[in-house]
Protein backbone atom coordinates (compact mmCIF):
# COMPACT_ATOMS: atom_id res chain seq x y z
CA UNK A 1 0.00 0.00 0.00
CA UNK A 2 2.79 2.45 0.83
CA UNK A 3 4.68 1.81 -2.78
CA UNK A 4 1.19 2.68 -4.26
CA UNK A 5 0.82 5.89 -2.49
CA UNK A 6 4.36 6.64 -3.48
CA UNK A 7 3.46 5.97 -6.64
CA UNK A 8 0.28 7.64 -7.46
CA UNK A 9 1.61 10.56 -5.88
CA UNK A 10 5.14 10.81 -8.29
CA UNK A 11 2.47 10.00 -10.87
CA UNK A 12 -0.18 13.03 -9.90
CA UNK A 13 3.44 15.85 -9.12
CA UNK A 14 4.26 15.62 -12.89
CA UNK A 15 0.16 15.65 -14.13
CA UNK A 16 0.37 19.51 -14.29
CA UNK A 17 4.23 19.57 -16.17
CA UNK A 18 3.67 20.12 -19.86
CA UNK A 19 6.48 21.27 -22.44
CA UNK A 20 6.68 24.68 -23.05
CA UNK A 21 4.76 25.90 -26.67
CA UNK A 22 7.85 26.73 -28.85
CA UNK A 23 6.53 30.68 -28.71
CA UNK A 24 7.15 30.90 -25.17
CA UNK A 25 10.41 32.89 -23.98
CA UNK A 26 11.68 36.12 -24.66
CA UNK A 27 11.62 37.82 -27.86
CA UNK A 28 13.12 40.88 -29.66
CA UNK A 29 11.20 42.96 -31.49
CA UNK A 30 11.41 44.70 -35.20
CA UNK A 31 12.46 48.47 -34.36
CA UNK A 32 9.52 50.70 -35.06
CA UNK A 33 9.30 54.21 -34.75
CA UNK A 34 13.27 54.56 -33.97
CA UNK A 35 12.49 51.84 -31.00
CA UNK A 36 12.24 48.23 -30.21
CA UNK A 37 11.72 46.19 -27.34
CA UNK A 38 11.99 42.77 -25.24
CA UNK A 39 8.74 41.17 -25.31
CA UNK A 40 8.39 38.18 -22.69
CA UNK A 41 6.21 35.50 -24.87
CA UNK A 42 3.82 32.90 -22.14
CA UNK A 43 0.81 31.08 -21.33
CA UNK A 44 -2.30 33.78 -20.46
CA UNK A 45 -5.59 31.42 -19.87
CA UNK A 46 -5.48 29.33 -22.66
CA UNK A 47 -3.47 31.43 -24.65
CA UNK A 48 -0.10 33.32 -25.10
CA UNK A 49 0.71 36.94 -24.55
CA UNK A 50 3.31 38.69 -24.72
CA UNK A 51 4.09 41.75 -22.08
CA UNK A 52 7.16 44.29 -22.62
CA UNK A 53 9.91 44.02 -20.43
CA UNK A 54 12.49 46.01 -21.71
CA UNK A 55 12.69 48.84 -24.08
CA UNK A 56 15.56 50.53 -26.31
CA UNK A 57 16.42 53.38 -28.64
CA UNK A 58 19.37 54.70 -30.36
CA UNK A 59 20.84 55.73 -27.32
CA UNK A 60 20.52 52.66 -25.82
CA UNK A 61 18.03 50.90 -23.35
CA UNK A 62 15.32 53.22 -21.47
CA UNK A 63 12.34 53.48 -19.34
CA UNK A 64 9.45 53.60 -21.51
CA UNK A 65 6.12 53.99 -20.07
CA UNK A 66 5.09 50.81 -21.66
CA UNK A 67 7.26 48.67 -19.44
CA UNK A 68 5.04 45.63 -18.22
CA UNK A 69 2.28 46.21 -21.01
CA UNK A 70 0.85 43.21 -23.19
CA UNK A 71 1.76 43.65 -27.01
CA UNK A 72 0.20 40.54 -27.76
CA UNK A 73 -2.59 39.50 -26.50
CA UNK A 74 -4.87 36.12 -26.25
CA UNK A 75 -2.78 34.32 -29.13
CA UNK A 76 -4.48 30.96 -29.60
CA UNK A 77 -2.31 28.22 -31.46
CA UNK A 78 -3.92 27.76 -35.08
CA UNK A 79 -1.93 24.91 -36.21
CA UNK A 80 1.79 24.53 -38.20
CA UNK A 81 3.54 27.41 -36.05
CA UNK A 82 1.02 29.99 -36.50
CA UNK A 83 -1.38 31.81 -33.96
CA UNK A 84 -4.57 33.99 -34.08
CA UNK A 85 -5.58 36.92 -31.60
CA UNK A 86 -4.27 40.28 -31.29
CA UNK A 87 -1.30 43.22 -31.33
CA UNK A 88 -1.67 46.51 -29.74
CA UNK A 89 0.72 49.04 -31.36
CA UNK A 90 2.42 51.12 -28.89
CA UNK A 91 3.32 54.31 -30.81
CA UNK A 92 -0.98 54.74 -32.00
CA UNK A 93 -2.30 53.09 -29.03
CA UNK A 94 -4.36 50.78 -31.61
CA UNK A 95 -5.06 47.17 -31.02
CA UNK A 96 -5.07 45.21 -34.36
CA UNK A 97 -6.18 41.23 -35.18
CA UNK A 98 -3.26 39.59 -34.61
CA UNK A 99 -1.30 36.82 -36.51
CA UNK A 100 2.11 34.68 -36.00
CA UNK A 101 3.60 32.75 -37.96
CA UNK A 102 6.78 30.98 -36.20
CA UNK A 103 9.62 29.52 -37.66
CA UNK A 104 12.31 27.96 -34.84
CA UNK A 105 13.78 31.34 -33.10
CA UNK A 106 12.23 33.40 -35.56
CA UNK A 107 8.41 34.82 -36.50
CA UNK A 108 6.79 37.01 -38.15
CA UNK A 109 4.00 38.61 -36.52
CA UNK A 110 1.22 40.99 -38.41
CA UNK A 111 -1.42 43.70 -37.25
CA UNK A 112 -4.11 43.39 -39.75
CA UNK A 113 -7.05 45.62 -40.18
CA UNK A 114 -10.49 45.02 -42.72
CA UNK A 115 -10.96 41.30 -41.27
CA UNK A 116 -7.44 40.39 -42.03
CA UNK A 117 -6.61 41.36 -45.14
CA UNK A 118 -4.42 44.20 -45.09
CA UNK A 119 -1.74 43.70 -42.89
CA UNK A 120 1.86 45.34 -41.41
CA UNK A 121 4.02 42.75 -40.65
CA UNK A 122 7.25 42.76 -38.56
CA UNK A 123 9.97 40.10 -37.81
CA UNK A 124 10.90 39.57 -34.15
CA UNK A 125 13.85 37.37 -33.03
CA UNK A 126 13.86 34.80 -30.45
CA UNK A 127 16.61 36.59 -27.19
CA UNK A 128 18.92 33.90 -26.02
Amino acid sequence: MKHWIIAMALTLSGAGIASADPIQGLWKTQEDDGAYAHVQIAPCGEAYCGTITRTFNSDGEYQSPNIGKQLVRNMKPAGNGRYEGKVWRPSNDKVYIGKIDLNGNSMKLAGCVAGGLICAKQSWARVK
